[in-house]
């Protein structure tokens, strides 16, 4: 995919980067802190749903940006970089899944309805293309691989694909907050508390982490290079 000319991806991965620990650092503090802590097995049911938003922002999205940066990142050959590629998203994606079966399993030991909300719609949506994304770069690009040409003329849908399914992981997380922060206000949360703001700011950071990571991604390497993010090549 082209990248935008004279723009360098290297301040936006840095910068992606930063905002990665700032956002992992602040929904710890937040589902720890202020939440209680994490348990898969407890009577207090909402430390099993804690771990939800965890795993969902830095198991899925951080690992994910990570995995859609890699190429940006690591000065090593092309070959390790698809490999780590691959295995990131990979470990994305399973994160991704232990994080949906923690809001399952708070909403069935708390007799609460599953799928009603549109965030656990796009939710479930996106980690089902996240799945179909990797599956069909790692048959195409890693193994078995297809044909040069075909890998040649996947490569720019399977970019845009891959990126179009990162943002609808931010858009999700975004619902995520929201729906969250409503129900802890409509029981009594003070709606300007610390934690109010805690959880909107890192929604805030959130949103700057997708730009950074979308911007880096398509941004060549070098500000005068003619081609921007090409996360697995033809070869």
């Amino acid at each position: 995919m082209a990248g935008f000319p004279g723009v360098k991806a290297a301040p936006f991965t840095y910068a992606s980067h930063v905002l990665a620990v700032a956002s992992a650092a602040m929904v710890l503090v937040w589902c720890i802190h202020f939440r209680g802590g994490l348990a898969f097995e407890s009577t207090n049911k909402s430390l099993i749903f804690n771990i939800h938003p965890v795993l969902m922002l830095i198991g899925f999205i951080i690992v994910g940006s990570e995995a859609i940066m890699s190429y940006k990142t690591l000065p090593l050959s092309h070959e390790v970089n698809k490999v780590i590629h691959l295995t990131l998203h990979a470990i994305a994606l399973v994160l991704g899944a232990v994080g949906i079966y923690a809001a399952f399993k708070f909403h069935n030991e708390s007799g609460i309805d599953n799928l009603y909300s549109l965030h656990s719609w796009v939710g479930l949506g996106t980690i089902c293309l996240y799945g179909i994304q990797w599956i069909f770069g790692f048959v195409t690009f890693f193994f078995p691989g297809a044909s040069p040409t075909l890998r040649i003329k996947s490569l720019p849908w399977h970019v845009l694909f891959g990126l179009f399914v990162y943002i609808l992981a931010i858009a999700t997380a975004e619902l995520g907050f929201l729906e969250k922060l409503t129900f802890l206000e409509s029981s009594g949360l003070y709606k300007y508390s610390s934690e109010s703001f805690l959880v909107n700011f890192t929604a805030l950071v959130v949103i700057f982490l997708g730009a950074s990571v979308v911007i880096s991604a398509n941004a060549p390497a070098r500000g005068d290079a003619p081609q921007g993010y090409s996360s697995i090549s033809e070869n």
